[in-house]
C-alpha cells in the first residue's frame, strides 16, 4: 500500500521537526531529566507540527532506553506506539468526540493503571472543539490526575478554549515554518525519491504552502503524480494557480488603468482553469510585498519573493503611490470575502479590476485619498521643476511648449463668434460639429474680425474644417500613464477636441496649463497622440470661461474663439 511522503517522512525525533527548537528544546530536556508535566497545550497554526511532537512526547516519556530526551525505537514500548498497537497512547479526534460523554468515558479509563507502558497519554487533537459540558467534565480530572495519566492537548484556535484549562498546562505556540526550510526538506525528500525538484519550484512550493509542512509535502506528492520533474511550471498547472508573471502583467494592467487588458489576462486564466479565489489571494501578498517596499528601508527580509522577482517588485511599487496600494489591497480582500459567497467569482473579480483600472468609478475614502495624493504629487513636481507661477493665470491664456514664446489673449479682444453660426444646445448629447475658419496669418486677422469681403484664398491646407470630440483620447491617456508621469493624472479631469489639425484640451483646472508649461509636457502628449493616431498634431490648451446662462455650449464657443484668434502651440 502506497505511503503519503507526508506520513512517510513524518519527523520520529525532537530533532527532526523543522522550525520549532524553542518547544523540542524544552521538551527533550523535560525527558531527559524526568520533570514533564500532567498536560501539555501545542498550540499554532496547522501542519506545523503539533500532533508530530506530541506523538514523540507520548513515545519518549514510555520509552524503557531514551536517548538524550528522544525515544529509542527499539524497545517494546516504543515500537508498540508507532505500529498504534498499544491503548495506553490514544488520540482523540475531539471534533467528533466533542461531547460530556466521550469525557467521561475518557476519565473512567484513566483510572485504570497502564497495560504495556509507563503513562497513559491522551492526545486530544482540536480540543477546542469539546462542549462547554466536555470542558468542565475535562477540568475535573486535569486538577488531581492520576499519577500515571499525561495529557497534551493540540489546538489551532487557542481564543477558544476556557482559561480555567489554560492555567493547568504547560503552553507551546508553535511558529509557522520559515519558507527556506520548507524548502530544505522538501528537496531532501526529493533527494530520497524517484522523482527531482528545481529549487524555483521547492520555493513556490514552501511560499504556497502558507507556513505549514504538511501541506508543502502533500503539494510535493501530487506534483510528482504529474511528473517526476518537477519544475515551477508543474506546480503552477497542478495547483492551478497563476504564475508569477500573470501577477506582473495583472498589476502593470492597474499602473496603466487598462482595464480592458486586465479582463483580457483574467479570461486566459480562466480558460486554463485557474482557481480565482487563489488568484486573489495572491495578488494581495504581492500588494503586501508592495506595501512592504514602501513603508521599508530594507523590506527583502520580508518579502515572499525571489531576489530575481524582488526588483520587479520594487519597481512595479515605484509606480504606484502608497495610498493607491492601500486603496487596493482594500479592495481585492472585500472582494475575496464576497467570492466565498457566491458562485459567480469570475464576475466579481472582473468588477474588481474594473474600479482597480478607474479610479474615478471608486468612491470610497482609501480611493479618494489615493486620488488627492496624485494631484499632490503633480504639484510637487511642478514646484520642484522651480517655474510654478506666482500670479494667477489669466482667464483666457494659450499655453504653447518650452520652445514657443508663451502669448496671452486678453479676455477683452477674444472675437465674437460669427452671427451666422449657431451653437448647440446643452441638452444635447454631443455637440454638433461647427465649421469654423483655420488660423489665419495676421495680415488677414482684421478682415476676418470685421467680417469685411475678402479677396484672399487660403491654401488647400487651410480649409475649413470641423471641431469633433478627440475619440482616441482614453487611449492617449492610457500612453501617457506609462510615459507621461503626472501629466495623466492631470488630463484625466479634462476634455479633448479636434479639427484634424489641432487638439483643442478644455478644463477648468489651471493645473493643466501649468503642466504644459514645464519642458517637454507638449511633446509628451504630442508623441503620445502620433504614436496612437499617426497624425502630428498642433495643440492648444485654453481654461474654460464662466458658464454664462446661455442655451449655447460655453465649450464650443470658447474653442471657436481660441480658433479664431490665430493662435497656436507649435512643438518645434
Amino acid at each position: 500500500m502506497y505511503l503519503a511522503l507526508y506520513r512517510k517522512y513524518r519527523p520520529t525525533t525532537f530533532a527532526d521537526v523543522v522550525s520549532q527548537p524553542h518547544v523540542t528544546r524544552t521538551l527533550q530536556n523535560e525527558v531527559a531529566q524526568g520533570k514533564t508535566a500532567h498536560a501539555y497545550l501545542f498550540t499554532g497554526s496547522r501542519g506545523t507540527g503539533k500532533t508530530t511532537c506530541a506523538k514523540i512526547l507520548a513515545m519518549a516519556v514510555n520509552c524503557e532506553h531514551p536517548v538524550d530526551g528522544d525515544p529509542c525505537h527499539e524497545c517494546d514500548s516504543c515500537k508498540a506506539i508507532a505500529e498504534g498497537s498499544t491503548l495506553d497512547v490514544m488520540e482523540i479526534d475531539a471534533a467528533s468526540n466533542n461531547g460530556v460523554d466521550n469525557i467521561r468515558q475518557l476519565r473512567e479509563e484513566a483510572n485504570y493503571t497502564p497495560a504495556q507502558c509507563h503513562y497513559r497519554v491522551y492526545i486530544i487533537d482540536e480540543v477546542h472543539m469539546l462542549s462547554d459540558g466536555a470542558f468542565n467534565a475535562l477540568l475535573k480530572i486535569m486538577e488531581e490526575p492520576p499519577p500515571h495519566v499525561k495529557f497534551i492537548l493540540a489546538t489551532t484556535e487557542v481564543h477558544k478554549i476556557p482559561v480555567t484549562i489554560l492555567s493547568r498546562c504547560q503552553r507551546f505556540d508553535f511558529h509557522r515554518i520559515r519558507s527556506e526550510d520548507i524548502a530544505k526538506r522538501l528537496l531532501y525528500i526529493a533527494d530520497n525519491e524517484p522523482f527531482t525538484l528545481t529549487e524555483d519550484a521547492a520555493s513556490l512550493i514552501a511560499r504556497l504552502s502558507d507556513g505549514g509542512m504538511r501541506d508543502a509535502i502533500s503539494l510535493l506528492d501530487q506534483c510528482a503524480s504529474f511528473s517526476n520533474e518537477i519544475t515551477a511550471k508543474t506546480v503552477v498547472d497542478t495547483a492551478g494557480v497563476a504564475g508569477r508573471d500573470d501577477l506582473f502583467a495583472l498589476t502593470d494592467c492597474i499602473i496603466r488603468a487598462d482595464a480592458a487588458g486586465a479582463i483580457a489576462q483574467i479570461a486566459a486564466l480562466y480558460e486554463k482553469a485557474k482557481d480565482l479565489s487563489v488568484l486573489l489571494n495572491e495578488l494581495c501578498v504581492h500588494f503586501r510585498n508592495m506595501m512592504l517596499v514602501h513603508t521599508m528601508k530594507d523590506a527583502s527580509s520580508v518579502l515572499t519573493v525571489s531576489p530575481e522577482e524582488e526588483a520587479r517588485v520594487k519597481e512595479q511599487a515605484a509606480a504606484l503611490p502608497l495610498s493607491t496600494i492601500l486603496s487596493s489591497l482594500s479592495q481585492m480582500r472585500q472582494t475575496l470575502d464576497q467570492m466565498g459567497r457566491t458562485a459567480d467569482q469570475r464576475l466579481l473579480l472582473e468588477l474588481c479590476f474594473v474600479r482597480l483600472c478607474t479610479p474615478s468609478l471608486n468612491q470610497d475614502e482609501s480611493a479618494l485619498i489615493s486620488r488627492l495624493d496624485r494631484l499632490e504629487a503633480a504639484m510637487r513636481t511642478i514646484r520642484q521643476s522651480g517655474t510654478m507661477p506666482t500670479v494667477a493665470v489669466p482667464q483666457a491664456e494659450m499655453v504653447p511648449t518650452a520652445q514657443t514664446p508663451v502669448v496671452t489673449v486678453p479676455q477683452e479682444d477674444q472675437p465674437e463668434l460669427p452671427q451666422h453660426i449657431s451653437a448647440p444646445s446643452q441638452n444635447e448629447r454631443t455637440p454638433e460639429p461647427v465649421p469654423i475658419q483655420p488660423p489665419l496669418t495676421q495680415a488677414h486677422e482684421k478682415e476676418v474680425l470685421t467680417e469685411q469681403p475678402t479677396s484672399h484664398k487660403p491654401p488647400v491646407s487651410a480649409q475649413p474644417t470641423q471641431i469633433m470630440p478627440f475619440d482616441q483620447w482614453d487611449e492617449v491617456l492610457v500612453l501617457l500613464a506609462k510615459t507621461g508621469g503626472p501629466l495623466y493624472g492631470i488630463l484625466q479631469s479634462a476634455r479633448a477636441f479636434t479639427d484634424g489639425m489641432t487638439i483643442y484640451i478644455d478644463s477648468s483646472s489651471e493645473l493643466v496649463s501649468m503642466m504644459f508649461k514645464q519642458e517637454g509636457n507638449a511633446s509628451k502628449f504630442l508623441d503620445a497622440a502620433e504614436q496612437i493616431t499617426g497624425i502630428r498634431y498642433k495643440l492648444r490648451v485654453k481654461r474654460a470661461k464662466p458658464k454664462k446662462e446661455t442655451n449655447a455650449d460655453p465649450l464650443l464657443d470658447v474653442l471657436k474663439k481660441a480658433q479664431d484668434a490665430g493662435i497656436e502651440i507649435h512643438d518645434e
